[in-house]
């Protein structure tokens, strides 16, 4: 649709392994161009597979240079549900990364954490960009009330909205509503739109309504992950489930 390609796997296995293999074509291209990948990653239980199959492949990860989309405001360093941690343990603890930079840890400031993790994004620029879709349509944690397509800034701070801080219980995140924090970092829709490659791993019933806003809708800022439409080079891997609503 669009710009956008879709690829529609029978399960979220399926989905994992194809979409890990796509990543890593597309990250040893940007080694062999440049000598080195910065890739931002996703942190959601929907990226489960895709991450133990990336795990899987043949990827000289000593070249590639690793951040991160969001972060919650107010979690001690340490706390389980937070992003970074996730992927310390699903990929960042497991590979050998050239360098890895965290949002979590950089400032008991959150306006002065955007100001440095922002500073290292324009050192380096990213080449590709993973992705999931929230409940709400999301892309990292711009939910419909915050995002903005043309946003000046590249990592902001954001009040998350009741249909994100659901679905972070119902993924298992954490026991309660009133357990999720309220605020988060995230970057922001305009420097997404501008990262090179985009991917996008989206499985399950959860999904299936935000998938069909973001396919069947207007392109707008109602459903964020509409604007993935508008990417120069972006792919959606869907399992049935998730792309159950678009027939």
């Amino acid at each position: 649709m669009e710009n956008l390609q879709i690829k529609i796997h029978a399960n979220r296995d399926e989905l994992g392994k194809a979409a890990a293999k796509d990543i890593a074509a597309r990250i040893n291209a940007v080694i062999a161009s440049k000598g080195e990948a910065t890739v931002v990653f996703a942190a959601a239980p929907s990226q489960n597979e895709m991450l133990a199959h990336l795990c899987e492949e043949d990827i000289d990860w000593t070249k590639v240079r690793a951040m991160h989309q969001d972060e919650y405001i107010g979690l001690p360093d340490d706390a389980e549900p937070g992003f970074g941690n996730f992927l310390r343990r699903a990929i960042f603890d497991r590979k050998p990364f050239k360098e890895i930079h965290y949002i979590q840890g950089i400032s008991d400031d959150p306006n002065e954490t955007c100001r440095v993790y922002t500073e290292l994004i324009e050192k380096y620029p990213p080449d590709i960009i993973l992705l999931g879709i929230g409940e709400n349509g999301h892309l990292a944690f711009n939910d419909p009330a915050v995002a903005d397509f043309k946003d000046p800034k590249m990592v902001k701070i954001v009040d998350l909205d009741d249909v994100c801080r659901t679905q972070q219980v119902n993924d298992g995140c954490f026991p309660t509503f009133d357990d999720v924090p309220k605020q988060a970092i995230t970057l922001t829709m305009s420097l997404i739109l501008n990262i090179p490659q985009a991917i996008a791993c989206v499985p399950g019933p959860l999904k299936a309504n935000a998938v069909y806003n973001a396919l069947r809708g207007e392109i707008s800022e109602t459903c964020p992950a509409s604007a993935l439409r508008l990417h120069k080079d972006a792919v959606l891997y869907l399992d049935k489930d998730s792309a159950g609503k678009l027939n």
